[in-house]
């Protein structure tokens, strides 16, 4: 079957790659991949959890829901992730005193000490990607951000 030719009006906007949801989302596909690479070198961790325990570490005992939130994760995937830190011995899961069915997760003391190797890790990670930048450049894109996130809903 021949395949068909599609008309594309190059007049509806910029090419792909100026379009800044484009741009942003590539920034985050070349920085997540080094920072994997990073994590499981540096600390034998997968990105998954590295994320989780980086959030544990830094908000407090958190539910699955929560962590999954602020470790930038799906519900399943931080799920996932959290289980292997606490068979690993770094979390440790207990029953909420809120909610029956629900559990808290927090850092154990094995943990604590690789949240501190996370935590420098990602300092070094984003001296890495934004040292291109001034000081003053990344506090203004720092700003930019929290505005988009706000306005995003996040």
């Amino acid at each position: 079957m021949p395949r068909r030719s599609v008309a594309v009006d190059r007049g509806a906007g910029p090419p792909l790659d100026r379009f800044l949801t484009w741009r942003l989302h590539r920034v985050g596909k070349l920085t997540d991949r080094g920072s994997s690479d990073a994590y499981a070198q540096e600390l034998g961790l997968p990105v998954g959890q590295a994320r989780c325990l980086a959030a544990i570490g830094q908000f407090g005992a958190a539910s699955v829901v929560t962590l999954a939130s602020s470790a930038n994760l799906n519900k399943a995937q931080a799920s996932r992730a959290a289980q292997a830190l606490v068979d690993r011995g770094l979390v440790v899961k207990q029953a909420s005193e809120s909610d029956g069915r629900g559990v808290v997760l927090s850092l154990t003391p094995a943990g604590r000490k690789l949240w501190n190797g996370v935590m420098k890790l990602i300092a070094l990670r984003n001296q890495q990607i934004f040292g291109c930048l001034s000081v003053a450049e990344q506090k203004q894109l720092g700003a930019m951000l929290d505005r988009l996130i706000a306005h995003a809903g996040g």
